[in-house]
């Protein structure tokens, strides 16, 4: 393997590595006990090589040995201050433990040292996205464009930025820039595909299916650029040949993402053992006494973005995101891993243990709020699974269970490539098991807690969309307000791939898509059973 830009700034500012060359190579290979001997035998002969430092640094960090992965990089910067891969690499782990701050500092000194450098100019554009600095952020990504104006990449991320600010128009002409710059950077047409308003025409689709034929797309290219093709192909009623390119993209990414559905099934088996109408008796008036969350809890693509978009439109209601927070807690607590294993250790804490819990989600997502109304959402949809918890940490707060009709939802999410965590979403019969679990989840809830969880249905939105506010409002315990009817004037920043949907009137696009692909949906059919024929009821629990 050729030298990295690690081992080339290395040899640059004069570093003697007579020993270097197997550690180096352990490291690349990911054999980081190899390389980490190796590296310490180095040190005993050249113990101020920074490099070294440095890679001693990147193994600690691969090991989430935070505190010793900070002394290293910051060693390795000290031994050389102007070694910008040392800083880079500094920011790099600073931005993945959650320390943005820490990192725009890191990547400012690198660009003092090296205005153009490309890694740094991206990366502090994108730390500023993350800590919610759009306009720093447009700044960021401008400059970067100034110096690297043919970079394809970046062009493509400035798109998914504008496009969360709600800048439709600039969104667009910058994934068209990418895509003009490079026809085969499959990132660039899949986030003009998941702006959801943009029709493709055939032009497009003959764009995309020539790239498609080049022999030096990478893998990732190719998987995103089979969804926006499906989506083009969607566009122009090809649905048989839509339905095809999606379930390419599916089948790639199944095998990227393993999928074991039983997990799911166990998991609710489990809760419905474990949280019966006992249990939450005997923890009756436990947990935070904080009211302020409002949980929305559904599968992707069921409308839990519009019912958050309406709500934040009150103006006693501030909109965050899907906040990771409540999987963080139950993992936390879990003895052996898994986001199954709090179901073990729940019951057996005492009264101020479960408050501690309810606490710290409270004092958690504080650095996502940023106004002073009293109430928040939290968006996240798989936070269903972690109801039960919910409820007992959090007894006051509201949760929002929303659904959507079985086979719509279903390909909803067979028809979106998620780039993290809904790998359930890649094979039909899996997107069923899932969907029948979170109806069985639910509505063991309700059983054992009544009247905890409201409900609506997507469809009951779209046809009566005042009723569903005024019952929204009033589980919330809040007064009606006309802006809830004008979400789509709200413009607040939006991270799901609805983020364009929302922004306009509801109307009833999308609502019967399914139909066209019913010759295909056998599967899902079959395997959703009894859920799919007593939609919207609940069927028997079993």
């Amino acid at each position: 393997m050729s030298a990295g830009p690690l081992e080339l700034e290395a040899i640059a500012i004069g570093i003697k590595r007579p020993s270097f060359a197997e550690a180096q190579a352990a490291f690349l290979a990911d054999d980081f006990e190899t390389a980490e001997v190796a590296i310490r035998a180095h040190l005993r002969t050249d113990p101020a090589d920074p490099a070294a430092a440095l890679m001693l640094a990147k193994i600690a960090a691969s090991c989430n040995a935070t505190v010793e992965a900070d002394n290293l990089f910051k060693r390795a910067i000290l031994l050389a201050p102007h070694y910008t891969e040392a800083h880079l690499a500094f920011a790099k782990h600073a931005r993945e433990t959650g320390r943005y701050e820490l990192a725009l500092e890191a990547l400012n000194q690198v660009l003092r040292l090296q205005p153009d450098q490309l890694n740094a100019l991206a990366l502090k554009a994108s730390a500023l996205e993350q800590l919610r600095r759009f306009d720093e952020a447009d700044t960021a990504f401008t400059e970067l464009h100034r110096h690297h104006p043919k970079n394809a990449r970046g062009w493509a991320n400035h798109g998914f930025m504008l496009k969360t600010v709600g800048r439709q128009k600039d969104a667009i002409k910058a994934y068209r820039t990418a895509i003009g710059l490079d026809v085969s950077y499959g990132l660039a047409w899949w986030g003009l595909s998941n702006l959801k308003t943009i029709r493709f025409d055939q032009q497009d689709i003959a764009a995309m299916q020539a790239a498609l034929q080049t022999e030096q797309m990478s893998a990732e290219n190719r998987l995103h650029m089979l969804y926006a093709l499906g989506k083009a192909l969607d566009d122009n009623a090809r649905f048989e040949e839509a339905f095809r390119t999606f379930s390419e993209g599916a089948a790639i990414r199944l095998k990227e993402v393993p999928y074991d559905p039983d997990q799911v099934t166990q998991h609710t088996n489990k809760m419905r053992e474990t949280c019966t109408p006992k249990f939450f008796a005997d923890r009756a008036g436990w947990g935070s006494e904080r009211n302020d969350p409002i949980f929305i809890v559904s599968l992707p693509r069921s409308g839990s973005t519009l019912v958050e978009q309406i709500l934040s439109s009150h103006p006693m209601i501030e909109g965050t995101e899907e906040l990771r927070d409540i999987e963080r807690i139950a993992l936390s607590i879990a003895p052996t891993g898994g986001t199954g294993g709090w179901l073990d250790v729940l019951p057996g804490m005492d009264r101020a243990q479960i408050r501690s819990l309810g606490d710290h989600y409270i004092e958690a997502t504080k650095r996502f709020r940023h106004t002073d109304r009293p109430f928040f959402t939290d968006k996240m949809p798989s936070n269903w699974v972690f109801a039960a918890m919910i409820m007992t940490i959090l007894p006051n707060a509201k949760i929002i269970d929303v659904k959507r009709h079985p086979m719509g939802c279903g390909l909803a999410n067979f028809m979106q490539h998620f780039n993290w965590g809904i790998n359930y979403s890649y094979d039909l019969g899996h997107i069923a098991n899932f969907y029948k679990n979170n109806v069985r989840a639910i509505a063991h809830l309700d059983a054992v807690a009544p009247n905890r969880i409201h409900h609506l249905t997507y469809e009951s939105l779209v046809e009566d969309t005042e009723r569903e506010v005024r019952r929204l409002l009033d589980y919330v315990g809040l007064p009606f307000d006309e802006r809830c009817m004008r979400f789509f004037e709200n413009d607040r920043a939006v991270y799901t791939p609805s983020s364009e949907q929302v922004r306009s009137p509801i109307n009833r696009d999308g609502m019967e898509r399914w139909k066209s692909y019913a010759p295909y949906l056998g599967e899902l059919e079959e395997a959703l059973g009894s859920v799919l024929d007593c939609y919207p009821q609940t069927p028997p629990l079993t």
